[in-house]
């Protein structure tokens, strides 16, 4: 095993192979907690006093300190499969915190994690805070846990700083996952080799690598709790998921929330957040495919729609802003996800105002997306077209964009709101003829609402709306 040491952060990651792939945990006999081979815990924890019997939100005290539980209980039914008599049990994506620091020097973590009852695997992530909670970057790599006994994953590594953990459930279906006996650890585990690689202990598997690319380890997050992070500047046309509005439908996913016009066959916008932790090394899935999540009562669109017409299928929330795992980037490929697109504007134009996007996020930023279109009638390598697929998909006259950027960290709203965030607002023609500079396109946010009838950024103060959304963007964008 190898240790990297790094003197004001942390580097914490699993000693093997260098695959990109969530490494599967084996589905073998547990070993009696005396041969558990776990190393001597400076912090260990192991839900055996807590009594949080529901999924609501909130903190409960243990034995090792206070936790903050999203979408997570204490369960102690016999489906819960644990050492004692309890253990967490996470469903949707759900997370598992600590609200307190685990002292300097660690160098091994200790998860044990079971499929609760007889449910599919789950993948989870192993996030770490070396300031307080304020920002989280993932450790290692994700872990897919299934079957029904406890599999220990360990971490190696050093930390230089008192370290927060947290948890992450990664995929949104239906399967829950179990956590028990959560170790932190200042010595490596009884036999364990330090400096050449040895064997893994039989009750454990190991994921990740011991040499992640500086992109990777470099990886943080600001420290958005909520589960609306994605809608977090509001709401741009009050939509809700009531069949009463169907060109005004809310579709609220992990990886984007938006407003669904099932007239158009299109959104009308879709919302999302960017920052490192969504990038990862997940390649592009290409299924595209109707969305689930749509009553039966819409038309479902599907990739046939697009078939022959001269567009592309153009993305709003862009595939490669959500690569941190394949369920992730899978989703952005839902047809609800899609506009008929000009191949210029989608292929030239957009690409290059996406690929500027993430630029600004690798080097520290994060960005709050908008992205929507309107009118009726664009030109493709086909000619022009006013609706695809029988009159069932509207072609937008105008695609737009409208970006919030400001350095990562907390409190966003109070930044944003304190002048500390940049916005840049683009609406470009859906044709051929579009030039590759989207950055002749800026425009006022207060234009792109005259425009669609939208409220964008309405969780801001109306004072900040009036002088920003007023203003042209014209700052460097090389």
């Amino acid at each position: 095993m190898r240790f990297f040491l790094l003197p004001v952060a942390l580097l914490l990651s699993a000693a093997a192979a260098c695959s990109s792939q969530p490494a599967e945990t084996a589905d073998r006999p547990e070993l009696p907690a005396a041969q558990s081979q776990m190393a001597p815990a400076t912090v260990r924890e192991t839900f055996e006093q807590g009594q949080k019997g529901s999924y609501a939100e909130g903190d409960e005290t243990l034995a090792s300190g206070s936790w903050h539980f999203t979408e997570a209980l204490i369960g102690s039914a016999d489906q819960d499969h644990k050492r004692g008599k309890q253990a967490v049990r996470l469903r949707a994506q759900g997370r598992l915190r600590m609200n307190f620091d685990a002292p300097a020097g660690l160098r091994r973590i200790q998860v044990s994690a079971a499929a609760y009852g007889l449910d599919a695997a789950s993948t989870w992530e192993l996030w770490g805070s070396v300031d307080g909670g304020r920002t989280y970057r993932r450790m290692g790599q994700p872990v897919r846990t299934q079957g029904p006994r406890l599999v220990t994953t360990s971490f190696e590594g050093t930390t230089s700083t008192p370290l927060r953990l947290e948890i992450r459930k990664t995929d949104a279906g239906t399967a829950r996952l179990n956590i028990d006996d959560v170790a932190l650890s200042a010595t490596p585990a009884p036999g364990s080799m330090v400096s050449t690689p040895g064997p893994v202990p039989p009750v454990s598997s190991r994921a990740g690598t011991s040499a992640l690319p500086p992109a990777q380890t470099a990886q943080a997050e600001a420290i958005v709790t909520r589960r609306d992070e994605n809608l977090a500047l509001g709401n741009p046309s009050g939509a809700t998921a009531s069949l009463a509005t169907p060109t005004n439908y809310l579709l609220v996913k992990p990886q984007y929330t938006l407003s669904y016009n099932a007239q158009r066959g299109t959104p009308t916008w879709v919302s999302w957040h960017l920052n490192r932790a969504w990038m990862g090394e997940a390649p592009r899935q290409d299924d595209f495919r109707p969305d689930p999540a749509l009553p039966r009562e819409f038309y479902q669109v599907t990739p046939r729609s697009y078939a022959g017409s001269g567009f592309d299928r153009g993305h709003n929330c862009p595939s490669a802003d959500r690569t941190t795992d394949l369920d992730d980037n899978s989703a952005t490929f839902l047809m609800t996800n899609m506009i008929p697109q000009a191949g210029h504007n989608n292929q030239r134009t957009w690409s290059g105002l996406e690929e500027w996007t993430r630029t600004q996020v690798a080097q520290g930023q994060e960005v709050y997306v908008v992205m929507g279109s309107y009118g009726k009638g664009g030109t493709g390598t086909a000619g022009p077209r006013t609706t695809l697929d029988n009159g069932r998909v509207t072609v937008p006259a105008r695609v737009w964009k409208v970006l919030v950027i400001l350095p990562e960290g907390s409190n966003d709203l109070q930044r944003i709101a304190a002048g500390q965030a940049r916005v840049v607002a683009v609406d470009t023609p859906n044709d051929q003829e579009v030039s590759p500079d989207w950055s002749r396109y800026r425009v006022s946010v207060d234009a792109i609402e005259a425009a669609t009838g939208l409220d964008l950024l309405s969780a801001l103060p109306r004072t900040w709306q009036e002088q920003a959304e007023a203003r042209v963007d014209t700052g460097v964008i090389r």
